[in-house]
């Protein structure tokens, strides 16, 4: 299912630094997946609900180029992605065999994925940085997935970027990488996010006005009556 509009909305306010920083407060600390980078600086910030795709060492007789015609293949995972969601795809972090290149991800573009995220590498990256989809990778190398990964699934729990990855987990991609919500914190951090990033840029102007961080930064009694008192003037 889809995320709400709503809920995508609000999340597209909120960066990726607050979200771990909220997240944390509630116990979580393993929600940004390492080595997710923008392929291109300037994308913007996008929210999905998570479709996995999982990645295993390659095997020869299974990582070959017939099976990219296989039922169980990244085309057949493709073309079972919903709009709107973002692809997440366990490579292992291998670097060494891009995951898919131009052809695959124009298809996602044109099927309406909103994003592409993995612990891997792309290939034909002329190509894919034409197609406009916006993608979050560790890199570019030439060689095809087969090279060094066979795929085998979709839709399962997955590891990006060391990071436990559900299908219908909420994933939030900016410049500073890629942050996972679990499903069943959505609702708290849709509650609690605008108001932690509402606060920060608070704390900014405050920081211009040359405040000094103690007392500030975490806020002191007299700053969060201060801050309240700007909040209630809105």
């Amino acid at each position: 299912m889809a995320l709400d509009p709503k809920t995508v909305e609000i999340l597209k306010g909120v960066s990726t630094a607050t979200l771990t920083t909220v997240l944390l407060k509630k116990g979580l600390r393993n929600v940004w997946m390492r080595g997710t980078k923008p392929i291109r600086p300037g994308q913007p910030r996008m929210v999905g609900e998570a479709f996995t795709l999982r990645f295993v060492p390659a095997r020869e007789d299974l990582a070959t180029p017939a099976s990219w015609a296989s039922p169980i293949s990244t085309r057949a995972a493709i073309e079972a992605m919903p709009e709107g969601c973002i692809a997440v795809a366990d490579a292992m972090g291998v670097l060494d065999a891009g995951i898919f290149g131009d052809i695959l991800c124009a298809r996602m573009a044109k099927r309406g994925v909103a994003a592409l995220v993995t612990d891997g590498v792309m290939r034909d990256a002329v190509g894919v940085l034409g197609t406009g989809l916006p993608v979050w990778c560790d890199g570019i190398a030439a060689p095809p997935s087969v090279a060094g990964l066979t795929f085998v699934g979709w839709q399962e729990p997955i590891a990006c970027g060391g990071v436990a990855v559900f299908p219908g987990d909420t994933v939030v991609v900016d410049e500073d990488g890629a942050v996972l919500i679990p499903a069943a914190y959505l609702d708290a951090v849709l509650a609690e996010a605008p108001e932690q990033e509402q606060m920060e840029a608070w704390i900014m102007t405050e920081v211009d006005r040359g405040i000094p961080l103690p007392g500030l930064y975490p806020m002191n009694e007299d700053t969060k009556a201060r801050y309240q008192a700007w909040k209630d003037a809105q």
